[in-house]
């Protein structure tokens, strides 16, 4: 149940905007195994999905195994080959054009809050060309500390001057739900990588939904 009618929208983009985590999984499995040696399983990448690129690394290999320049190598390699198998699908996760539309004349700010480079956060926005709905845009490269520290959601909610328990913030991992809630904000999640008792350990979620033509979203705009 919400208090009010929010004032904003904080975005996480991977899994929440676009269905492409799967490809994410694919690309980061086969870089951690069959070019760095891991001894890792497809499950146990998707848990570790989560942060900025170095932090995957540095949980997977321990911090100090790459250079920074390795580091920096390594992650646009797989950003380059998640955009290659992903490209010819990209999409919005249903509904969610008539929702920034809907929110947009409703007079909400809203922002993006990803833990993406911005390489990534561009290839989805410019090829979808939605770009102009988002006031803030808030990536890996713009916080010191990634989800689920709270930096993310509170840096973008700072930049569209708007209280922190006045942002819903949607998204697709624990994580991030973990982020919203230490920034103060309730969080609407999409089911698509993870399953409903997966968030189990978190009270600030409003909803669960499969994509953005679920009914109970209407609620946001009461």
């Amino acid at each position: 149940m919400l208090e009010a009618k929010p004032k904003a929208f904080l975005f996480d983009l991977n899994g929440t905007m676009v269905n492409d985590m799967v490809f994410h999984n694919h690309a980061w499995h086969l870089i951690l195994t069959k070019d760095l040696g891991a001894n890792i399983s497809f499950e146990a990448v998707k848990k570790e999905m989560y942060g900025k690129n170095q932090d995957l690394l540095e949980r997977v290999f321990g911090v100090g195994h790459f250079s920074q320049e390795q580091i920096d190598q390594i992650s646009i390699e797989k950003e380059h080959r998640y955009q290659a198998a992903y490209k010819k699908h990209l999409a919005l996760i249903a509904g969610l054009g008539d929702f920034l539309e809907k929110a947009k004349q409703s007079g909400i700010s809203m922002a993006i809050g990803s833990a993406a480079i911005p390489f990534n956060i561009n290839f989805v926005l410019d090829n979808l060309n939605i770009r102009n709905y988002f006031k803030a845009i808030v990536s890996a490269e713009d916080v010191v500390n990634s989800k689920p520290d709270p930096e993310t959601f509170t840096k973008g909610a700072d930049t569209l001057g708007i209280p922190y328990n006045q942002c819903i913030v949607f998204e697709d991992a624990p994580k991030g739900v973990e982020a919203a809630k230490n920034a103060g904000m309730k969080c609407v999640v999409l089911t698509t990588m993870h399953t409903a008792d997966e968030f189990s350990a978190y009270d600030n979620v409003f909803a669960f939904v499969e994509d953005y033509t679920d009914p109970i979203l209407n609620d946001l705009f009461l």
